[in-house]
């Protein structure tokens, strides 16, 4: 399998760099999977795990949004948060996730309540998968 670049920066740091065989993103409208040779692309990313393929192994990643960006020199992502799943803060997503709860208890119906919803859907999936993933 081809390799391409990919790095992974957030407001912080540089979180990876390096040749990879795949990425799979956590886009706004779906997940996504990018190899070399990807077609052009910017998305949005959502609250979710980005996994990352290199030397046969999968390295997985929490972003809590962001972009991504395909270009004919790689994967580049621009993430709001991102640190490996072990070493992301649960108490973190515990406290965003109580904050957001009672947000949308005070929001009226319609299309900002329908997004709030959404978003806490995606923390509440990442809450998931780290729980899962502690257990194993």
């Amino acid at each position: 399998m081809a390799n391409f670049h990919f790095n992974l920066v957030s407001p912080a740091k540089l979180l990876f760099s390096g040749d990879v065989t795949q990425v799979d993103v956590p886009g706004l409208e779906g997940d996504f999977g990018v190899l070399a040779g990807h077609a052009p692309m910017v998305s949005s990313l959502r609250p979710g795990i980005l996994t990352v393929h290199v030397n046969g192994t999968q390295e997985q990643m929490v972003v809590l949004g962001g972009f991504a960006e395909v270009s004919a020199a790689g994967l580049t992502v621009l993430a709001d948060l991102a640190t490996s799943v072990g070493d992301f803060d649960r108490d973190l997503l515990k406290t965003r996730i109580s904050n957001m709860e009672e947000s949308v208890k005070q929001m009226e119906p319609g299309n900002a309540l329908d997004r709030a919803i959404e978003r806490l859907d995606h923390y509440y999936k990442i809450d998931s998968h780290l729980a899962g993933t502690a257990m194993h």
